[in-house]
C-alpha cells in the first residue's frame, strides 16, 4: 500500500515558459479566441479552459475574526457539440454550523460571434438556482444560456465563511485542456497550513511576503459607578501576509485510459489543511491531523456515533430474524440479507445519516451510512464485534492525505480471528468480503467504539473466477453447433447479477448473440442467479457461420471462437498511471471441438506458458489432438488487483502475447 501512494503523490516541478505575458480578465474576450475552431494543441477537444483564477483572501473584523473568501474566475471556450455540458456549472458548498459556506454568482456571460460583431448574453434568473443534496450541502447550479459551436463562456463565484481550516482543492488540469490555470493564497502570519500536492506535474511557484493593516472598530463596554458606558475607538492589526502563486499553462486533457480507477486521483493539483494558529498573547493551537483524529472526530460527529448507539427500533424483528439454531456465519448472513431485503438504497453517498437510523429503518429507505450505520448495529446487537468502516470511493478518488472531506461513504466489518468480514448493505448482490466495485479504493479506516481506528485494506484477496466450458462440433460447411456452460464466482458473480438479472432474458438473449460474433442461441438456461451462497451459472446451445472460414480445401478455426480476446486494451507507449483491475481474477476456458468427418490436423498451434514475472499474471494454453477430437484448456491469471505502472511495458507485452495466441487458428485439411 505504501509503494502505491508514493506513486501517487510524486511530484515534478514543472516550468511555464511567458507565464507572465498575458493578464486575464474577465470581459475581455477577443474576436480571435471567438473565431478559433479547434484547440491548437488539441484537435480533437469538444471544449478547452482558456483560464481559470482562483483566490483565497482572509478579512479580519472584530465581530467575526477572519473570515475565508474564495474567489473564483472562468473561462471556457466550446469547439464542439460535445462541449455543450461545459456550460452546466454545479458548485458545492456547505450548509451547516459554523461552516456554513455563502455562494454568490456573478458576471455569467456566453458570448458569440454574430456577423463579426461579438455578441453578449447574460444568465438569466432561471439559469441559476439551489438544489439541496442533505442537510449538509447544497450546490449551486448554473446554465449558461445561447450556446453555440464556438461560444465562449465566462463565469465568476465567490465563496465566503467563517470556517477557515480547510481551502477548496484546486485542480490544475481538466478533462479538457487548460491554457492558464493560476491559484493564489494570501495568508495572514497567524496561520499555518500543510500543502499537499498531488499528480505527475506540477506548476510553477512564487512566493513574497507583503505588510498588511487591518482598521477596525473596537467597542467596549465598561460599567463604573454602575453606569452602563459604550466606548468606540479606531483600531488596527499589523500583520504579515504571505502571497503565495501557482501558476500552470497548456496543461493536456486528463484522459481516461484502460483499467484506470478514477483519473482525478492522478490530476496535478493542490490542497490546504489548517496545521496551527499562532495568534499574539495566546497560546498556539495545533490542528494538524492525523487519520486517528480523522476517525475520532467522524465517530464524535452526532450522525455517525450517537446513531450506532440506537436499538430499541429493531430489537424486536432483529429477535425473530436471528432466532433458532444458528452458527456464526448463518447469523452474520441472516443480519445482512435482512437489512439488504428491507431497507432499499436511495442511492446517495455518505457517511452521516441524513434523516436518521430510526427513520430509514421505518422508511425502508436511507442512504449509505443510515443502512450500513443500521448493519452494524445489528450486528453488534447480536453479539459480535462490528465497526463502521470509512471509505472513500472510487469516484471520490483515494483518500491520500487526512482531511475530515478524505471519506464520503461507510460500510460494516466483523473483527474476527481469522480476519476483517466486510460488508456493504447497499448492494443487495454483495456478500462478506465481496463488495461492490465502488467500494474497492485502496484502503478504508475502521473505528472502533473505544476511538481508537486502523487502515485496513480494501483490496480483495480471493480470487474471482470465470469458468467456461465449450463443446463444439464443426460441420464440413464451415458451421458450428456448440454448447457452453459458464460459471462465475465472487467479484465475477456479482457483476454479473448486478449487470444482467434485472434485464428481460429477450434483450439479454440479444445482446448475447451480437458480442458473439452474431451467434443464434437456444436453450438458454440460468442457474443460482439469487442464490448468492453458489456461482451464477449459464448454459446454452449456439450456432455459429462465422468463426470458421474455408479456403479451398481448408477450415480455418480459431478454436476458442468469441470467447477469445480480440484486443489489447493497453494501447498507449508510456503509461504514468497504475493498472487497477479492481479485483484478482482467473479465467478458465475449456474448448472441445469435433472434427468433421473426412478432415484431419493440418496445423495446430503450439502449446503455450507467460509469465509477467513477480508473481503479477500467468497465462497457460495446452493443446492436444486425438483421433477427431480437439482439446484446449486456457488459463488467464491476474494475480494483483493494482499493478504499479513500472510493470505497463510488461503487462503490455503480457496481454499482446495472450490475444495473438487465443487467436491462433487451427487449419483442417481433407484426408487424401
Amino acid at each position: 500500500m505504501k509503494t502505491y501512494v508514493q506513486l501517487f503523490i510524486l511530484f515534478f516541478t514543472f516550468f511555464y515558459s511567458n507565464s507572465n505575458a498575458q493578464e486575464f480578465k474577465l470581459g475581455k474576450v477577443s474576436v480571435a479566441e471567438l473565431e478559433e475552431k479547434q484547440h491548437p494543441k488539441d484537435p480533437s477537444a469538444a471544449a478547452a479552459i482558456l483560464f481559470k483564477k482562483g483566490e483565497v483572501k482572509f478579512e479580519y473584523t472584530q465581530s467575526d475574526g477572519f473570515t475565508m473568501f474564495t474567489d473564483v474566475k472562468t473561462r471556457i471556450k466550446i469547439y464542439k457539440k460535445e462541449g455543450y455540458d461545459w456550460a452546466n456549472q454545479n458548485i458545492r458548498y456547505y450548509l451547516s454550523g459554523n461552516s456554513k459556506e455563502i455562494i454568490s454568482v456573478s458576471d455569467a456571460v456566453t458570448y458569440n460571434l454574430v456577423n463579426g460583431k461579438i455578441e453578449k448574453t447574460k444568465l438569466k434568473t432561471e439559469g441559476e438556482f439551489d438544489e439541496n443534496i442533505n442537510k449538509y450541502w447544497a450546490q449551486k447550479k448554473i446554465t449558461l444560456p445561447n450556446i453555440k459551436e464556438g461560444s465562449v463562456i465566462e463565469f465568476q463565484y465567490t465563496i465566503k465563511t467563517k470556517s477557515i481550516g480547510s481551502m477548496r482543492e484546486w485542480d490544475f488540469q481538466s478533462s479538457i485542456p487548460v491554457n492558464h490555470s493560476e491559484f493564489i493564497t494570501y495568508i495572514p502570519e497567524f496561520f499555518v497550513f500543510n500543502t499537499n500536492k498531488k499528480g505527475f506535474i506540477f506548476p510553477k511557484v512564487t512566493v513574497k511576503e507583503i505588510n498588511k493593516v487591518a482598521n477596525y472598530n473596537y467597542r467596549e463596554k465598561s460599567v463604573p459607578g454602575g453606569t452602563v458606558i459604550h466606548s468606540v475607538s479606531n483600531e488596527t492589526l499589523e500583520y504579515v501576509e504571505t502571497q503565495t502563486t501557482y501558476l500552470a499553462e497548456n496543461l493536456p486533457a486528463m484522459k481516461d485510459e484502460a483499467y484506470v480507477n478514477n483519473i482525478r486521483n492522478y490530476t496535478a493539483s493542490i490542497s490546504h489543511e489548517l496545521s496551527m494558529t499562532k495568534f499574539d498573547n495566546r497560546p498556539t493551537k495545533i490542528y494538524s491531523l492525523d487519520w486517528e483524529s480523522v476517525a475520532k472526530t467522524i465517530y464524535e460527529f452526532e450522525d455517525f456515533g450517537l446513531e450506532l448507539s440506537k436499538s430499541g427500533y429493531f430489537e424486536e424483528d432483529l429477535k425473530t430474524v436471528i432466532s433458532g439454531d444458528k452458527t456464526r456465519a448463518e447469523t452474520i448472513g441472516a443480519i445482512f440479507n435482512y437489512v439488504k431485503t428491507n431497507i432499499k438504497w436511495n442511492e446517495h453517498y455518505s457517511f452521516f445519516c441524513n434523516d436518521g437510523v430510526k427513520t430509514a429503518y421505518k422508511n425502508k429507505t436511507g442512504n449509505v451510512a443510515e443502512i450500513n450505520l443500521m448493519l452494524t448495529a445489528m450486528l453488534r446487537y447480536a453479539g459480535f464485534d462490528a465497526n463502521p468502516v470509512l471509505v472513500s470511493t472510487r469516484s471520490n478518488g483515494i483518500a491520500l492525505f487526512p482531511s475530515l472531506n478524505a471519506f464520503n461513504y461507510v460500510i460494516s466489518a466483523i473483527e474476527t480471528p481469522e480476519g476483517l468480514l466486510l460488508m456493504d448493505a447497499t448492494e443487495i448482490f454483495s456478500t462478506p468480503n465481496v463488495l461492490p466495485l465502488r467500494d474497492l479504493n485502496w484502503f478504508g479506516r475502521l473505528i472502533r467504539k473505544d476511538g481508537t481506528s486502523s487502515q485496513i485494506s480494501l483490496t480483495p484477496i480471493m480470487i474471482s473466477k470465470g469458468t467456461s466450458t465449450m463443446n463444439i462440433v464443426l460441420n464440413t460447411d464451415g458451421t458450428i453447433d456448440g454448447k457452453i456452460r459458464r460459471q462465475y464466482t465472487n467479484h465475477e458473480a456479482l457483476k454479473f447479477r448486478k449487470n444482467n438479472v434485472d434485464t428481460k432474458q429477450e434483450s439479454y438473449l440479444e445482446k448475447l448473440e451480437n458480442d458473439n460474433n452474431g451467434i443464434e442461441i437456444g436453450e438458454y438456461v440460468r442457474a443460482n442467479e439469487l442464490d448468492l451462497s453458489k456461482p451464477v451459472m449459464e448454459t446454452y446451445s449456439f450456432k455459429s457461420n462465422k468463426d470458421a472460414e474455408i479456403i479451398s480445401d481448408k477450415i480455418y478455426l480459431s478454436p476458442m471462437l468469441f470467447l477469445a480476446d480480440k484486443e489489447n486494451p493497453f494501447k498507449q507507449e508510456k503509461r504514468e498511471y497504475p493498472v487497477d483491475f479492481g479485483y484478482p481474477f482467473e479465467s478458465k476456458i475449456y474448448v472441445n471441438i469435433d472434427i468433421p468427418q473426412g478432415y484431419k490436423v493440418e496445423f495446430l498451434p503450439k502449446a503455450s506458458n507467460l509469465l509477467t514475472g513477480d508473481d503479477i499474471g500467468a497465462f497457460s494454453y495446452v493443446i492436444e489432438n486425438t483421433d477427431n477430437k480437439i482439446k484446449i484448456i486456457v488459463t488467464a491469471t491476474m494475480n494483483m488487483a493494482i499493478v504499479p505502472a513500472d510493470f505497463y511495458d510488461v503487462l503490455k507485452e503480457f496481454y499482446q502475447g495472450m490475444i495473438t495466441k487465443e487467436n491462433e487458428k487451427i487449419i483442417l485439411t481433407k484426408n487424401l
